[in-house]
């Protein structure tokens, strides 16, 4: 029996693994409230492997740890893997596999969604409705129809993106290193400039890299049309938060969508109702009209959950059978 001791459950985690158990009885799985950080490693002892979401410290330290406590495997149920040390892994033998795609059009549904609502100024038009005000004011937005959608990565979700924005009658133009050829048909491959100058409408959907870190900066805002619209889905570290608030101000931005930013560590899954986010940077870019800021549910639909309880739990077996695919990452 492999024993797996899950890190920061939430309801909805255990009834989507436990669900799809059955199909794996070499499993036994144990679930804890605690995120995973280097005192909370302490506690997998006696365990084969762990389970965590991108919110993690999977750093040197907690590697160290795990190690120390006999895991041998790390299972991140998510794209992303910016938090895990990968060198230290490698170096300790710790095989760390994750979910790349467990339901692109889950994300890319998303993104669209953001673009939306804040172009049409959704959430506002609902709370002034609610109010008994069926005045217009502030919510004008303009037609997706025959505008152009940069799309920043072409992975499995940027191409669900580019599908998406096609449907809606948008010509389709992207950015990325490695041009996916399924797209040919529809999709004009251009530098990132012009993706930057050309488009109306643009998305995020690529890794969190050295290369691509704060990637959306001040000077990067400048190059863009004005009245566009900036929707990030992908890793909050790619907008330069501060300077994006400095292009909010400088009416840069018809709407910004976010489902990711730089300061969801302590935030996201978490209920702050009660408190007084004094230093928040989330706060300041919620003060601003064409802002929108959900948390990180993109991933949220009952085909994603599905889709990466069964693709984690299969990768713990092909971890202890020693097959290696493209979910490996150490």
């Amino acid at each position: 029996m492999m024993k797996l001791l899950f890190y920061a459950a939430k309801d909805y985690d255990k009834q989507y693994f436990n669900s799809v158990l059955e199909k794996f009885p070499e499993i036994e799985i144990e679930f804890l409230d605690h995120e995973l950080e280097p005192r909370s490693a302490v506690l997998a002892k006696g365990f084969d492997a762990i389970c965590a979401f991108v919110s993690a410290d999977v750093g040197a330290e907690t590697l160290e740890i795990l190690n120390q406590c006999g895991v041998k495997t790390v299972l991140m149920r998510c794209a992303g893997f910016n938090n895990v040390e990968t060198g230290k892994a490698k170096e300790l033998g710790i095989t760390v596999k994750r979910v790349p795609g467990y339901s692109p059009e889950s994300v890319a549904e998303h993104a669209m969604a953001l673009a939306l609502a804040a172009n049409r100024r959704l959430y506002k038009a609902y709370n002034k409705v609610r109010e008994n005000d069926y005045t217009l004011r502030g919510l004008r937005g303009m037609n997706f129809y025959g505008k152009v959608a940069g799309i920043v990565g072409t992975g499995k979700i940027g191409a669900a993106m580019c599908r998406i924005c096609r449907g809606f009658g948008m010509k389709v133009i992207a950015y990325d290193v490695y041009e996916n050829p399924d797209l040919k048909e529809f999709v004009e491959y251009v530098s990132l400039d012009e993706l930057l100058a050309q488009s109306d409408l643009i998305s995020l959907h690529c890794p969190l890299m050295d290369s691509t870190y704060h990637m959306i900066n001040i000077e990067t805002i400048k190059k863009m049309k004005d009245n566009v619209i900036l929707v990030n889905t992908s890793r909050g570290a790619l907008v330069n938060t501060q300077e994006l608030i400095e292009g909010i101000r400088m009416n840069k931005f018809l709407g910004v969508g976010l489902d990711v930013y730089e300061e969801e560590t302590g935030n996201v899954y978490e209920d702050h109702s009660d408190d007084i986010m004094e230093h928040s940077v989330t706060a300041r870019l919620l003060a601003f009209p064409n802002v929108i800021i959900t948390s990180h549910q993109g991933f949220y639909t009952m085909e994603a959950l599905t889709a990466i309880a069964e693709t984690t739990l299969q990768n713990l077996m092909d971890a202890k059978n020693g097959i290696h695919n493209e979910n490996d990452i150490a």
